[in-house]
């Protein structure tokens, strides 16, 4: 392996350059590749652009600090996503922005009755989807966004956020039902309108 970085390296080639010889380029190259993704994730949790700006260079720091504690046990990308997704919901439990961000208890939780498919949400107008995702616990709003824009699988969700495969896709499919009920409320609000 050559001893410097350059935009045809996958991931952990550059990983590995850079933790042996602490080049700049490498750690720029990996910044540049994740950087807009980074941004985009913060803005979409955190709601706020400047808030987002300043998230992601916080984010850049863990990453450059805990770079060797990375253990390639998920792919790059998915270790960038947790520590993003971590930042983000850790900075919404310290401000308060939401009460409950997610609702670990199942006695409490709503029963759902119906699976809500995969295609009503997908089907779904943009602008009708941003205003019920706007509404949306964050929680609810970030696990759908993994699994339906992310393209994330469910393996990879629980781990990003800690916990079980069972319990990520109960979480879908929760969220899936309260992004339905929302839309039809949307429905029912503009057909008295």
């Amino acid at each position: 392996m050559s001893l410097s970085c350059n935009q045809q390296m996958k991931d952990l080639e550059v990983i590995h350059v850079y933790l042996k010889t602490q080049a700049n380029p490498c750690f720029t190259l990996l910044y540049n590749r994740y950087v807009q993704k980074v941004f985009a994730k913060c803005i979409s949790l955190l709601k706020d652009e400047a808030l987002a700006r300043d998230a992601t260079q916080e984010i850049f720091l863990k990453i450059f600090l805990n770079l060797a504690r990375f253990q390639e046990k998920a792919q790059f990308s998915t270790w960038v996503y947790s520590i993003t997704y971590n930042y983000c919901i850790d900075y919404l439990r310290r401000t308060k922005k939401q009460g409950e961000i997610f609702a670990e208890d199942i006695e409490r939780a709503p029963d759902v009755a119906d699976e809500v498919s995969d295609e009503a949400i997908m089907q779904m107008e943009v602008k009708t989807l941003k205003k019920v995702l706007d509404q949306l616990p964050v929680g609810d709003r970030a696990i759908l966004l993994m699994k339906y824009r992310e393209d994330m699988q469910i393996k990879d969700i629980a781990n990003v956020l800690d916990k079980s495969e069972s319990a990520i896709k109960m979480q879908i499919k929760r969220a899936k039902s309260k992004a339905q009920k929302l839309k039809e409320e949307l429905d029912s609000a503009r057909e008295r309108i």
